[in-house]
């Protein structure tokens, strides 16, 4: 069926702020089927509170509503458009989360899309309450003759207390409509059960929880796949998990295609996943279907089904160029399957099952160091943060790139001289799952633990877990020799197994450059392959790569071809993680729009499957490769950009400057040297005097007894932190010599050869903190910001006001006049943030960052202006401040609203201080200062603060 002509306005419902369990994943969905959608002629209304995201960017949509996602806001909308006479027709909430889906849900109880006459597109409300609902979905697999496993919904505590009884120990529990498995978990022992029955019922909107037998230890698979309304059905990509059923998938690794799976299995798991979404209704769109396989007897049992776009579609559609979102959206609008092209290829039909010839390693990133005191262990509830991808034409390529992309100063899986070697506590870590596990693996068979043994605690497959012993045995080859006398073949193979330059180097005892030097000359160099649906069958449009290394004839061509044009490197932020989140990829994509819009061919590096920068339609060309030295440099020394830009993606991408110039590559905008005066704090401090702008005192020292010296100078409460961290990592306020030691041991611990700053902390300030982009120049102060909590509470964590609320006329000019002085005296050429205390009317400066900050997409989106676009433009030269007409929308007051995931982690206090701990952030808008919300917030503005 062609595109139903009766659709031609849609209102597409986001998944709010990013929260764990539902992150940058939701944005790229909904921005692609935002484009999808336009694309067809449909006017697309969007509504959704995040501020960071591409999502509610003008570009999206043509009306963007940054409201909180509730029914009396969707009403709102509804009403205005019906008034302005082009009324809504359809609504799509299958790109926003669990968030969307439930709010659909909600507006469809009040009769919301009734009374309005509204079609619901891409679901069927009956397919969620039957995925969605526990004792549904088990009685509708029963019905569809699926295996489940043997269990029964409680609605109350006796209930739960009796089905225990029946179905006996081990067990798990699942409350009904939760995201990312919160409440949920597994039930080893009786005396256990009552607490977690008690917080399962509590965790669940409706009160009620599956209680079920124990697939623990089994193996885990998931399947994407696409239907179309006249019943077509494609998997787009089968997908395993390393780790076995206990953890959830997204605390898994995993791994595509399904690497251990037979295909007779595979074959019945498809038709069981066709046979499950032909079950919950005949709708068109998207499902994530996950089954468990007994290792004994290779019995199969449905988990569950996800009638929407999930994590698991971003990376799907990441790792087989597939874009999933953008043709369900289509097909939600009528269109089937066979009439739609393949948007990578150009020319074969979008009814193609990819095939892919390379495999992908997805490893998540946590943050439990944000969290003391927190449960690291992994278990039913979702704890990461965010995660990274590695493509590799096999699957140790894949795992080292993934773990190179994590940044958690790791060089790849292991030979960095950072292992664990107390046997017992890598058994324990083995039996008892953590962030670390993977690499207490690889741990555990250095020290030579059996191979039995370390099946028998993790359960893994032993294919995985041989493929890591693998990686052992070639490391022991390679220490036999010096690099000199070190055979071809040998470095090759480590190559191939992506071993990067400094692992090789830490295992023979040399230098990372010497190691560069010697598989150049020996003529080992990296490639790149294209990522193309198709398994190269057909000539794939997108410029889509990863790297590889030459294996001679097998794969012999480079397929990244070079131009001649002008062309720029944006690097991207990597996995999403607390302090560096979804607002730098918001950066990063409109970087790379306006320096197209400049004349550049634009390459963009990234290793976040999640986001909308390593949506290949958005740059030139994308390379999805670890934003890490190696892979970064041989990638600029492939495409002889005229530069690379820094300054957009956090803290990731402003770690390279410093290399970047040491091996003469021109950074574009803000140079290295300004970049290094804003982290070096005696030069900035330096800068400041000269200036006669005050600032705290402070000094920096090296020790903890010099700490203790300078802390007699300087006085307490004092502000403790190490340099070069973003996300106020390891930041503390002391407030005596015993507090002032025990810190500053431990930042020397976690980040040795630190230099550590101590300031004067100035108790009971105000803080605020101003935006500005330069031209080298001139400078223009797009938003001024005044945080509601007092000095000491992290900015991220901080609610905030534009423009100020209680700031006097005189605090501002001082802000004003400070950041103009400060850009043009550091020479900055793009984006600055310069962070302020105000006390007693005096304005100090804490710190200025010369890159994209945390509130730049926020001020974008509340004066409506796309100023990171005329940053972009600045760095580059191609345009000067006076060529932009400034025209902000200012009414009222844009609050940012910080949002916390502090549920995963009940054990947590919930104190607020330098650390920043927030996962995402919302807006909201007021139009005076005696709004409810904000007189609440500034009533409450001193609870949580805390050192």
């Amino acid at each position: 069926m062609p595109k139903n002509t009766n659709i031609n306005s849609v209102l597409i419902i986001g998944s709010g702020p990013i929260i764990i369990g539902q992150a940058c994943e939701f944005d790229y969905a909904g921005s692609q089927a935002a484009r999808s959608l336009r694309e067809e002629g449909i006017e697309v209304v969007l509504i959704n509170s995040n501020p960071a995201t591409i999502m509610t960017d003008p570009i999206s949509a043509d009306h963007v509503y940054l409201l909180p996602l509730e029914k009396k806001y969707i009403v709102e909308i509804l009403e205005k458009h019906k008034a302005m006479g082009k009324p809504i027709d359809a609504v799509l909430p299958t790109m926003g989360g669990q968030t969307a889906l439930n709010l659909a849900i909600d507006c469809d109880k009040a009769g919301i899309w009734k009374k309005y006459d509204i079609d619901i597109i891409g679901v069927d409300i009956k397919a969620i309450e039957t995925t969605e609902d526990r004792e549904k979905f088990r009685l509708k697999m029963l019905e569809l003759n699926v295996n489940v496993c043997k269990g029964r919904t409680a609605r109350s505590f006796l209930e739960g207390k009796e089905i225990a009884q029946e179905i006996g120990f081990p067990l798990v529990i699942r409350p009904s409509f939760t995201l990312g498995g919160t409440g949920g978990g597994f039930v080893e022992r009786e005396e256990d059960f009552d607490k977690a029955l008690n917080n399962g019922l509590h965790a669940s909107p409706v009160h009620e929880v599956l209680v079920e037998q124990s697939a623990m230890g089994w193996k885990e698979y998931e399947l994407e796949l696409l239907r179309d309304s006249k019943g077509n059905f494609i998997i787009i990509c089968s997908i395993e998990n390393f780790d076995p059923m206990g953890v959830h998938t997204g605390d898994s690794i995993t791994v595509a295609p399904a690497m251990t799976l037979p295909d007779t299995l595979y074959q019945q798991m498809r038709d069981l996943a066709i046979k499950m979404m032909d079950g919950i209704g005949k709708f068109a769109g998207g499902c994530n279907v996950q089954f468990s396989v007994n290792p004994a007897d290779d019995q199969i049992i449905a988990i569950e089904i996800n009638p929407r776009v999930s994590r698991s579609s971003a990376l799907a559609s990441k790792a087989t160029g597939y874009p999933i979102a953008k043709i369900a959206a289509k097909m939600a609008i009528g269109y089937n399957l066979d009439e739609l092209i393949n948007p990578i290829t150009g020319s074969t039909s979008a009814f193609f099952e990819p095939s892919i010839d390379y495999v992908i390693v997805k490893v998540p990133r946590w943050n439990f160091d944000k969290f003391k005191g927190a449960d690291r262990s992994l278990g039913l509830q979702m704890k990461s943060v965010g995660e990274a991808m590695g493509i590799g034409r096999n699957f140790q390529e894949a795992l080292q790139k993934a773990c190179q992309s994590l940044e958690i100063r790791r060089n790849g899986l292991g030979a960095d001289g950072r292992e664990l070697r107390d046997q017992e506590a890598i058994k324990y870590s083995l039996k008892h799952p953590s962030w670390d596990r993977l690499f207490h693996i690889y741990d555990a068979f250095k020290i030579g633990l059996s191979f039995k043994t370390i099946q028998n605690l993790t359960k893994i497959d032993a294919w995985f877990l041989r493929q890591i012993e693998e990686l052992i045995e070639l490391e022991h080859e390679i220490e036999k020799f010096d690099l000199d006398d070190l055979p071809k073949d040998l470095l090759l193979t480590a190559k191939q197994k992506g071993y990067a330059d400094r692992q090789i180097a830490h295992l023979l005892n040399t230098k990372e450059s010497k190691v560069y030097d010697k598989r150049k000359a020996m003529g080992i160099k990296r490639v790149y392959k294209c990522v193309d649906t198709c398994a190269a069958e057909f000539e794939a449009k997108t410029p889509y790569y990863y790297s590889t290394f030459n294996t001679s004839q097998e794969f012999p061509d480079n397929e990244s071809i070079v131009s001649d044009r002008k062309k720029v490197v944006v690097l991207g932020s990597g996995p999403n993680r607390i302090g560096q989140g979804i607002e730098f990829d918001y950066s990063c994509v409109h970087g790379v729009l306006a320096a197209k819009e400049a004349g550049y061919e634009t390459i963009m590096i990234n290793c976040n499957p999640e986001t909308v920068s390593t949506d290949p339609d958005i740059s030139d060309k994308l390379y999805f490769e670890p934003v890490f030295w190696e892979h970064v440099f041989d990638i600029i020394e492939h495409e002889k950009p005229e530069g690379v830009i820094v300054q957009l993606g956090g803290q990731t991408a402003l770690k390279m400057a410093e290399k970047l110039e040491k091996y003469g590559v021109k950074i574009i905008g803000t140079s290295y040297h300004s970049l290094d005066w804003a982290e070096d704090r005696g030069r900035f401090s330096s800068l400041l005097e000269e200036l006669e702008i005050p600032f705290p005192q402070f000094g920096t020292v090296r020790t903890s007894d010099a700490a203790v010296e300078l802390s007699r100078t300087l006085g307490f409460p004092l502000l403790v932190r190490p340099s070069y961290v973003l996300g106020g990592q390891n930041m503390k306020i002391v407030i005596n010599e015993k507090e002032l030691e025990q810190h500053v041991v431990k930042i020397l611990h976690d980040i040795p050869d630190n230099n550590i700053l101590l300031d004067h902390f100035l108790e009971g300030a105000l803080e605020a903190e101003a935006d500005a982009i330069c031209d080298g120049e001139d400078a223009y102060i797009i938003g001024v910001m005044e945080h509601i909590e007092p000095a000491g509470i992290h900015s991220g964590d901080s609610h905030a006001a534009l423009p100020p609320f209680d700031l006097t006329e005189d605090e501002i000019r001082q802000i004003e006049e400070h950041t103009r002085k400060i850009a043009l005296a550091m020479n900055v050429k793009g984006l600055i943030n310069v962070q302020f205390a105000v006390k007693n009317g005096v304005v100090y400066v804490i710190e200025a960052n010369p890159r994209a900050s945390r509130t730049v997409p926020f001020i974008c989106k509340a004066y409506q202006e796309p100023y990171v676009n005329y940053a972009t433009k600045l760095m580059l030269g191609d345009k000067k401040l006076s060529d932009f007409t400034f025209n902000p929308v200012k009414k009222g007051w844009a609050i940012k609203i910080p949002v916390f995931s502090f549920n995963k982690f009940p054990n947590v206090n919930k104190e607020l201080g330098p650390e920043m701990k927030s996962t995402g952030e919302a807006i909201y808008f007021i139009d005076d200062l005696q709004d409810d919300f904000f007189q609440r917030i500034y009533g409450e503005r001193n609870l949580y603060l805390s050192r």
